[in-house]
């Protein structure tokens, strides 16, 4: 079986890398590595994410599927009086996105290796944030939807990002049957970005 990079432990060789990116006026920097998901640069929809994501300074935020970590790490920076937890499945993702952490300086953020939200079954954020796993296939991105609605407070707001070609109308409408207002908030180069709203 080929790997992805939702497998828990990449068995690729390492080749590390490092990404500099200017992120909502944050220069940053982070250390990639082979086995995890968009190594060599940081993909387009997780930048248009990034650049969209409203995110209130003192949000308690969750990033389901952090990858080396760009959504999280910004989100860190705007909720510069809140916190950041960042999940992924991949052990050598969780490595690269704790490491990432330190070097850019957001000292707000906990990471932690986890099939979608299991790691955080107990705990409320006000603001989620996910680039979902397209390629785990739709019953794993749909069931991080619905991990979402729970874990959101009232009020609180589900981010994402998804491909029009690669599921997008149908997310949309799964999201609809969760959430009490879903919002296509922008769309760029088949991109579009969903605020779900509990």
């Amino acid at each position: 079986m080929s790997e992805h990079y939702y497998s828990k432990r990449p068995a690729v060789e390492s080749d590390r890398a490092v990404v500099h990116a200017k992120l909502r006026g944050f220069e940053l920097s982070f250390v990639t590595d082979a086995g995890v998901f968009s190594k060599n640069d940081i993909d387009f929809g997780s930048r248009l994410l990034i650049e969209t994501m409203r995110i209130p300074e003192s949000a308690e935020v969750l990033d389901v599927g952090c990858g080396y970590g760009p959504i999280g790490i910004c989100a860190a920076k705007l909720a510069f009086r809140g916190k950041v937890t960042m999940l992924d499945i991949n052990e050598r993702a969780v490595e690269l996105a704790s490491e990432n952490a330190r070097r850019n300086e957001a000292g707000n953020v906990r990471v932690m290796q986890s099939d979608r939200l299991e790691a955080v079954k107990d705990e409320t954020f006000d603001v989620i944030l996910t680039n979902p796993p397209i390629r785990a296939g739709k019953s794993v991105v749909h069931d991080i939807f619905a991990g979402a609605a729970e874990r959101l407070v009232a009020g609180g707001s589900l981010w994402v990002v998804i491909q029009k070609k690669q599921g997008a109308p149908s997310a949309f409408e799964k999201l609809q049957t969760l959430f009490s207002r879903v919002d296509e908030v922008t769309k760029d180069k088949g991109y579009r970005i969903f605020e779900a709203k509990k």
